[in-house]
């Protein structure tokens, strides 16, 4: 009897269910030179079937290390000294080798922040989806249809042509949405994701968002989702944990912690984000002053302490208890209700550098650009046409999705590919095709700063020997002047001179973008390239990058082309704004008027999926899926096939007519002006008042 009636005692209504994942007080350490230097000091969390948990927080405050912990990825040097991990009610740490292996292949999937280092460059993508099918027990006859299946899925329009290249041979965004089909290839039970839309664009994010929805919802999914992109959190997320130094200061459902934030450092995270209607001239952002504390710092209060304005005594000596409030909200803080009264660090308003810096000859001018790339015998148009202007002391957003010609048109003002027609002028002065074509002080005249200075900044050199190099090809600066310049340029950054006997790898990601900006300048440029310079970093960082670019720009009148999927840090640093699809310019003028309408429907849509804490991804304008194989008419409007308030057979035969809705606002489009209306304010970045 007692057998036939536990299984009906196991299945009771009132039963709590046990949740898909679950950390228990999981403490963890790294061993670096003998000595163990805790990481994780206690972190609590569980996510239910089908429920999807946000974790936040800078870099360096262990989120990574808990989803690597979650598979067991973790260094040799690390070693889990308290708690427990469960998935499905089974013990994660327990778990033999043969059954991790099961538990890695089949229960969690995991996608990394840095697609590169997740694809083997020297395979084509059909060979390594086929090895991620394979595992699930996919036969080698259906591994094919399942893989042109999954590339569909994550929005490749031609995934035939996707699975014959090698990884280099796609860009970050594209890179990335492989990476995401290889994790659903497994269906998986837990989903964690790493910091997963950093390298796309703002639509095929908002898409990628939707197909995570879809996958808890058909599958019952949990998902892990550590970002810095609260927007991103805000839409996808029910719940939200805040993590610092290893320490979970606050959770609670998403809504209630993003507007009701009740600890200073969560306060602290929300006022580092560019707010709608925010200008680089209103004054500098805010930022957190100092820095977290190292691995291993011994922390006998409050872990925040040394950056919390409110601090007093008693968060020094006691460290405060995780307190739960009403509505699930949890603070571990001693005062709570005083977190919306800490002082805003930003200054006051700064002189816009363009005002005084316009005059008759623009420092770059861009006269009908055209490139044409050959690949597996087809023409792939990169750039049609383009027409632009960049003055002295401007800051000229460039914005579209991945694969529209933004890093082309970059690359092309750097000379390291040829345009296939069109002229480039710098000064006044026409700019040689490639750099090996170009004099001396037009190399140095234009430089660049890219998205991930791992990749920039050469490991093995010290930062002076960085610096020394580009001081000598830049700026013909030698010996004891370049020591000093040196010195003098790390300064300017906002790092100490102590910095210069550093390499990169000892160094945040933030002071090694620091120290690429550094180099940047070393000659004293006029255009600088900024490709995507603060995407990898928290929100902390972004803003002082931010504040740091606007302070250089203003004191040096230097011009920035500003490249960005982040449309809340284009709006907030650019004083016009260029979009781009598919190689065309579809829309040109200033910021404010871009951002505010009318415009284009393709802007449109660009700033309807652009994340944001108070938007809903159902609400938004979606593009059209163009038939399979259907390419844009060469003589109609490149965005007709896919254009949501397309009017009919006049945008695919005929190219769109320039209406000139402003002063040096331009619009290319058929619809009439007075049709293209005036949208209503785009919803704010972050809509929340903290004091």
């Amino acid at each position: 009897m007692t057998d036939l009636t536990l299984p009906e005692v196991a299945v009771m209504p009132d039963a709590p269910a046990v949740p898909t994942f679950e950390v228990r007080d999981l403490a963890l350490a790294y061993k670096v030179r003998g000595r163990d230097r805790q990481v994780l000091r206690g972190v609590s969390f569980s996510i239910a079937r089908g429920e999807s948990y946000g974790l936040v927080g800078e870099s360096g405050c262990g989120k990574s290390t808990v989803a690597l912990a979650a598979v067991r990825f973790l260094s040799r040097n690390g070693r889990v000294n308290g708690g427990s991990i469960t998935f499905e009610g089974e013990d994660v740490l327990a778990m033999s080798r043969s059954r991790i292996r099961k538990y890695r292949s089949n229960g969690v999937a995991m996608v990394y922040q840095n697609p590169g280092t997740a694809l083997n460059p020297t395979l084509r993508i059909d060979r390594q989806l086929d090895e991620a099918l394979r595992m699930r027990g996919v036969d080698r006859g259906a591994a094919r249809a399942r893989s042109l299946e999954l590339l569909h899925r994550v929005r490749f329009t031609d995934p035939d042509v996707v699975l014959r290249r090698y990884p280099h041979q796609l860009s970050g965004g594209m890179q990335q949405r492989v990476v995401i089909a290889m994790a659903l290839a497994t269906d998986p039970g837990l989903l964690i994701l790493d910091e997963p839309t950093t390298g796309l664009d703002a639509t095929v994010e908002a898409e990628v968002l939707d197909l995570v929805a879809e996958l808890r919802q058909e599958l019952g999914t949990a998902i892990l989702l550590i970002s810095h992109n609260l927007g991103v959190i805000a839409r996808t997320c029910e719940r939200v944990g805040v993590l610092y130094a290893g320490r979970l200061v606050e959770e609670g459902p998403t809504q209630e912690v993003l507007h009701g934030a009740r600890h200073p450092y969560t306060v602290g995270l929300l006022r580092c984000i560019p707010r709608a209607g925010r200008r680089k001239g209103a004054g500098p952002l805010d930022t957190i002053a100092g820095n977290p504390p190292p691995p291993g710092a011994k922390l006998a209060g409050c872990v925040f302490v040394d950056r919390c304005a409110i601090a007093e005594g008693v968060c020094r000596d006691q460290e405060p208890a995780l307190v739960e409030e009403p509505a699930g909200h949890l603070t571990r803080c001693h005062f709570p209700e005083r977190a919306h009264l800490i002082p805003h660090a930003a200054g006051g308003p700064v002189e816009p550098a363009m005002a005084a810096a316009r005059g008759e000859t623009p420092l770059i001018r861009i006269d009908d650009v055209s490139k044409i790339y050959h690949s597996h015998g087809r023409e792939i148009v990169a750039l049609t046409g383009v027409d632009l202007e960049l003055w002295a002391g401007e800051t000229l957003g460039l914005v579209g999705e991945s694969g529209s010609g933004k890093t082309t048109l970059a690359h092309i003002l750097l000379g390291l590919v040829e345009s296939t027609a069109g002229t480039v002028e710098l000064d006044g002065k026409h700019l040689g095709g490639l750099i090996g074509d170009r004099k001396r002080d037009q190399i140095r005249d234009v430089q660049i700063v890219f998205q991930n200075p791992d990749s920039a900044l050469n490991r093995r050199h010290t930062v002076r020997r960085i610096m020394l190099r580009a001081l000598r090809r830049l700026a013909a600066t030698k010996g004891k002047a370049a020591s000093d310049r040196a010195r003098d340029l790390v300064e300017s950054v906002r790092l100490p001179a102590s910095s210069l006997s550093v390499r990169p790898g000892q160094l945040s990601g933030g002071q090694k973008q620091r120290v690429a900006i550094a180099r940047a300048f070393a000659g004293t440029p006029k255009l600088v390239v900024c490709d995507e310079p603060t995407s990898a970093l928290d929100v902390s960082v972004q803003a002082a990058i931010l504040n740091l670019l606007v302070d250089l720009q203003t004191r040096q009148q230097v011009g920035y082309l500003f490249i960005s999927h982040d449309l809340g840090v284009v709006r907030y640093l650019s004083d016009r704004i260029a979009v781009l699809y598919r190689g065309r310019l579809l829309e040109l003028g200033p910021a404010a008027d871009v951002f505010s309408g009318p415009h284009h429907p393709y802007t449109e849509v660009l700033l309807a999926a652009a994340p944001t804490i108070d938007s809903d991804l159902s609400e938004r304008v979606k593009l059209h899926e163009p038939e399979a194989g259907v390419a844009p008419s060469p003589t109609g409007c490149v965005f007709a096939p896919r254009c949501p308030r397309k009017i009919g057979p006049i945008c695919d035969e005929q190219p769109p007519p320039a209406h000139a809705l402003a002063p040096d606002h331009v619009v290319l489009c058929h619809l009439p002006t007075d049709e293209l209306g005036r949208a209503s304010e785009p919803s704010p970045i972050v809509v929340i008042e903290t004091g």
